[in-house]
């Protein structure tokens, strides 16, 4: 049994854990992750890795996920979107620091091949793995390998144009995916509502506090599950952009699966049904092609952790 150590790291937190060669978490180590401090943070995750190592000491391999823009090196980050490290070499660092071999990989496809290998698309060789939050990422799985890219910045969908001169992104571009298919994009569907028909979105409005200017996705998405009709009109404007870009990789990608993972899946059949009915509209040759499911993700809070882990054993 080949052992790794994952580690997944996130603004808030870092999770890790000892993974064996099946995804099976064997023990986990959480804590609070100090992203305004790059020293603290690469001392935080080696200190959790030497914990891990020193209660399974046959652990080989670490791999790191996090956030950014991860050099085809798979070990320099070279563009952190939320953690002080842009440019530096953590799989050198880190190694140098816990004795072990260390890969670093963007926590979107650390995510993904978690459920290539382990959750819904297990057993796929090609599938499209999308990651749906504050922001939309996602992995690419081409003939069982994960497709990286020649600088190492593949899989950025939630960076795909769906809407040309659209809402402006954080990445410098207008009309992204991500402006118009995230969970903040969900909070801005319900402000425009509530903006223009505030008695259409009262529900919303009530569950933000009583304040247009406060609502949230979180907010909508309460709404959607009571069967508020404006709330469930804002996840038929997201799941319409959503399925345009998953039509648009799939026209480019044909993969057997498309697996829909992130905080904003909790909503379930809510977010499911009507992105299924978009992307099959806009799909093309969608009469002739074999039916590509959209299903939810299996792999749960850990999956970023054992994909990283096992990532790390791979070539």
């Amino acid at each position: 049994m080949a052992l790794s150590i994952g580690v997944d790291v996130g603004g808030t937190k870092i999770a890790a854990g000892v993974v064996d060669d099946d995804g099976q978490v064997l023990q986990t180590v959480r804590c609070d992750s100090p992203a305004a401090n790059r020293r603290a943070i690469i001392d935080t995750i080696t200190t959790v890795v030497r914990r891990l190592h020193e209660d399974f000491p046959d652990a080989a391999t670490v791999g790191i996920g996090a956030a950014g823009m991860v050099s085809s090196d798979r070990n320099t980050m070279a563009h952190g979107t939320n953690l002080d490290w842009t440019g530096m070499r953590i799989g050198d660092v880190v190694s140098e620091g816990v004795g072990l071999p260390v890969v670093v990989e963007n926590d979107a496809n650390a995510f993904g091949w978690a459920e290539a290998r382990f959750g819904a698309a297990r057993g796929k060789r090609n599938a499209l793995i999308v990651a749906i939050g504050t922001g939309v990422g996602g992995a690419i799985i081409v003939d069982g390998h994960l497709l990286r890219g020649a600088a190492g910045f593949g899989g950025e969908i939630g960076h795909i144009t769906v809407v040309p001169g659209g809402r402006p992104c954080g990445c410098g571009l207008r009309g992204c995916l991500e402006r118009y298919s995230a969970g903040t994009a969900l909070g801005v569907n319900g402000w425009e509502l509530a903006q223009f028909r505030p008695a259409y979105a009262a529900r919303i409005i009530e569950l933000s506090g009583g304040d247009p200017e406060h609502i949230s996705g979180k907010a909508v998405t309460a709404a959607a599950r009571e069967g508020d009709p404006a709330a469930l009109e804002c996840y038929e404007q997201l799941t319409r952009w959503l399925g345009v870009g998953l039509a648009d990789m799939c026209a480019l990608l044909d993969p057997e699966v498309i697996v829909i993972a992130g905080g904003l899946a909790e909503a379930g059949d809510i977010l499911l049904a009507p992105t299924r009915k978009a992307f099959a509209a806009n799909l093309t040759a969608g009469t002739y092609r074999p039916t590509i499911p959209v299903v939810l993700a299996e792999g749960g809070q850990e999956a970023g952790l054992v994909g990283a882990a096992d990532l790390a054993r791979q070539p």
